[in-house]
């Protein structure tokens, strides 16, 4: 199942187009919420911190669950895992649709969360065992474009649709792809990994050094990021005097088109660079996220609409080299029976304590304070974040990409 350098066979290109679309549907269910705030806060009388646990719930679960889901994957049939979980979330995200209170509405992103824990660490898993370790960041690139793409799609959709139809609408029309797909990804072929008896406990996961500062870095761009990504949109409407469609679509686009290019970009540069340095990949990503931090200032500072369009763009596409080196270095990092654990668990912590906790420091920062307070409070964060990955540069250099407390793991060939 392995690459060449510069041409995909068929069953490759056939694997990254599901897992891509399956991945492009799960965002777009994820990022319908935040242009719907502004009608869920009339509709079920919120303030801005019980707006943001819509997001915070279906981050814990989802940072819970990927951990025995990830497990799984290792263990199990990938396939199967996949599907499963592509099934429930679509049924959830109808349920979301259906909610006539808060309650139930927190229930249904709940399950939304559960469904979408299931197939991520399986998804990459898969990809990682398809293609060889030189081209690893530029198919993980691939599978985060879609992710990017739903991403943007689902801020356009809610904003478009939740002004024309109402908030209701907008989940009743995502959920229905999710089920073709999910079948779809029974047929796929599983790529080769090492035997059962190799699987890696999680105590050894953390045992190595670099992969415990990726955690901790993950945390704090995770944290930032997920903060613009749910208050963007309203900050955007109050601050600026966006309508809800214009937020939807015309930052939707303007993020479309940044992060698809900063993915691709920032893949083959990953690639590039782990050919000449160890740490190369990770490299990519500190000098992405400091690139990015300026750009974020200005987009929170200019009055002009077409600045700030300007800004987000640039701000999006550097932002968006992060998504495949990441995983990436995860897979460098880790024998292929813990392909699947490993990210599970990188999921769990960066969702778990960034992905909750952004969106709801901010949130509440703004209940206390104002909204542009909590947003220079992540930029700020996420400079910190960027600059810890240097820790993972350290460790990568002084104990190398297989470190030594996993050596007993690696009897399988992972190149």
């Amino acid at each position: 199942m392995k690459a060449e350098p510069h041409l995909l066979n068929r069953y490759q290109l056939r694997l990254l187009a599901i897992l891509a679309l399956i991945n492009f549907v799960n965002f777009a269910d994820r990022l319908l919420v935040p242009p719907l705030v502004p009608l869920l806060r009339e509709q079920f009388s919120l303030t801005s911190a019980q707006l943001a646990l819509l997001q915070g719930v279906l981050q814990v679960v989802l940072a819970v669950a990927t951990i025995p889901f990830g497990m799984l994957a290792d263990r199990m049939s990938r396939t199967r895992i996949i599907a499963s979980g592509v099934v429930f979330w679509s049924l959830a995200t109808f349920l979301t649709g259906l909610a006539h209170t808060f309650a139930l509405l927190l229930l249904a992103r709940a399950l939304v969360g559960v469904g979408e824990a299931a197939y991520a660490p399986a998804a990459q898993s898969m990809i990682s065992g398809a293609f060889s370790a030189e081209a690893r960041a530029r198919a993980q690139a691939v599978f985060a474009a879609g992710m990017l793409t739903g991403a943007t799609t689902g801020l356009a959709l809610g904003g478009v649709i939740g002004q024309a139809w109402g908030w209701r609408s907008a989940f009743f029309l995502v959920a229905a792809p999710g089920l073709f797909l999910g079948l779809s990804a029974l047929h796929l072929k599983e790529p080769p990994r090492g035997p059962r008896s190799e699987v890696v406990p999680i105590k050894r996961l953390l045992r190595v050094p670099a992969y415990v500062a990726l955690i901790l870095s993950g945390v704090l761009v995770t944290f930032a990021s997920l903060a613009f990504i749910v208050w963007g949109p309203d900050f955007v409407g109050r601050w600026k005097d966006f309508s809800p469609r214009e937020a939807g679509v015309s930052l939707g686009i303007t993020v479309l088109l940044a992060s698809v290019l900063g993915v691709l970009t920032g893949g083959y540069a990953a690639d590039w660079l782990q050919k000449r340095y160890a740490y190369g990949r990770i490299l990519t990503v500190t000098l992405a996220f400091v690139a990015a931090a300026p750009f974020v200032i200005w987009a929170l500072a200019t009055e002009e609409k077409s600045s700030l369009v300007l800004a987000l763009f640039i701000a999006a596409y550097f932002m968006s080299w992060y998504h495949g080196p990441v995983t990436a270095v995860i897979h460098d990092l880790m024998p292929r029976r813990a392909h699947a654990t490993s990210v599970g668990v990188y999921m769990f912590v960066t969702q778990l304590l960034g992905g909750v906790g952004g969106p709801f420091v901010v949130g509440k920062i703004d209940d206390l304070s104002d909204l542009l307070v909590g947003l220079k409070v992540a930029v700020g964060v996420m400079l910190v974040g960027a600059l810890s990955f240097l820790l993972v540069i350290y460790f990568i250099r002084r104990d190398g990409l297989h470190h030594p407390h996993l050596d007993v793991y690696r009897a399988e060939a992972d190149d």
